[in-house]
């Protein structure tokens, strides 16, 4: 008889179970269908940056950088800070380069709180943040935001609060909803962390991407704001090198401190080359290249909404992101997990059950869709849905 396997998992991860986004990944692998479901943007990247990267290789630039990254890229992110996000920051302490921005907020949160700390997330949230934040020790308290506008109120954060209350974490633009947090909302985030001496964490990473008149802006820029927010983005999604792995984290010298520190113990650096490469890309690429990704991204969002409805769906289209939430209960499923699986099975596309991105049972009729595709790709998908 075959002695049982011994579970030797911390109770840290004991929760943990395989994302429906990489599940729905290999699902569509293994039936051969076309994947709208993890975000992988798996799009050409900018020749600059290719070019740029495959240099710095040659050149064997291949030693350890500082904790926080190469001189030429802590400056060249705070060039990019300070022209599209209205921050001014200091490169040689307020900035530090990361594996990517979910690095960041693996440094943010083992660097700045303690076992128990509580930190408010927006429903629907991107599962890996409140994954990391229970691997970390700490609470998610989930706010439900309300559809189609994506709406909440300062009374719903207050509802919220606890003496552990500790931070409150903002996505914006959202994945996967691709709400674009305006300037009321951000202020009402901003006065709600000074009136309580709160921390506020903003993940950025789609910055670039919004639509229809929406403004990104970075909470970091209110009044009283700079002084106690975390600031993370990338250029995964930005020039589609989502395996690049290149982030960063700024803020005040206070706050960079203590991530910069778990950033050197965890990863030592980023990807040497790589940020060689990125710096000097960043050097080259113009506004051209971003207002380009913008249009045909909003582009795909179109087409692809259109081609839900024709199926019988209703998508909420998103401001901004790549990302597509629609509501498929035509399907007759009684979860969204079964909705996937038949949509795929029937149809050949995969996307991402809705209940990965709610705390709640809203998600259950939702799937969500990533128009980051080549264009065949995306017009094929279409075809099977719209059919």
């Amino acid at each position: 008889m075959t002695e049982p396997t011994p579970d030797f998992r911390s109770d840290r991860v004991s929760f943990l179970q395989q994302s429906q986004i990489r599940a729905m990944t290999r699902e569509c692998k293994r039936m051969g269908g076309i994947n709208l479901g993890q975000g992988v943007c798996p799009l050409p990247s900018p020749p600059q940056i290719l070019e740029a990267a495959a240099q710095a290789v040659h050149e064997d630039l291949s030693t350890y950088s500082r904790y926080d990254g190469i001189e030429p890229l802590r400056y060249a992110v705070a060039d990019k800070l300070r022209g599209y996000n209205k921050l001014d920051v200091d490169p040689e302490s307020e900035i530090v380069n990361t594996v990517g921005s979910a690095g960041a907020f693996t440094c943010a949160l083992q660097g700045l709180f303690n076992e128990g700390d509580e930190i408010i997330v927006f429903e629907p949230f991107y599962g890996y943040h409140v994954n990391a934040i229970r691997v970390a020790g700490c609470v998610a308290k989930v706010l439900s935001l309300k559809a189609p506008e994506w709406a909440f109120s300062r009374d719903q954060l207050e509802a919220l609060r606890t003496d552990k209350t500790r931070a409150v974490l903002v996505n914006t633009p959202a994945n996967p909803s691709g709400k674009v947090f305006g300037a009321d909302e951000l202020q009402v985030v901003a006065d709600f962390c000074m009136d309580h001496d709160l921390l506020a964490v903003t993940d950025e990473i789609y910055e670039y991407m919004v639509y229809d008149g929406a403004e990104h802006i970075s909470l970091a820029t209110l009044d009283g704001m700079f002084e106690r927010t975390v600031t993370m983005s990338g250029f995964s999604k930005t020039f589609a090198i989502t395996g690049w792995r290149l982030g960063y984290a700024a803020g005040p010298a206070h706050l960079m401190e203590p991530i910069g520190l778990v950033n050197d113990l965890f990863y030592i650096c980023p990807p040497t080359p790589l940020q060689h490469g990125l710096a000097r890309a960043l050097e080259v690429i113009g506004d051209d290249y971003f207002e380009e990704m913008r249009e045909k991204y909003k582009r795909n969002r179109d087409f692809f909404c259109d081609a839900l409805r024709q199926g019988g769906f209703s998508p909420m289209v998103p401001e901004g992101a790549y990302y597509i939430l629609a509501d498929v209960s035509s399907l007759g499923c009684d979860n969204s997990r079964e909705a996937a699986m038949k949509l795929l099975e029937e149809v050949g596309v995969a996307a991402v059950p809705g209940e990965a991105f709610f705390a709640s049972d809203r998600g259950r009729h939702l799937l969500r869709f990533c128009v980051a595709q080549p264009q065949q790709k995306l017009e094929a998908a279409a075809e099977k849905i719209a059919t």
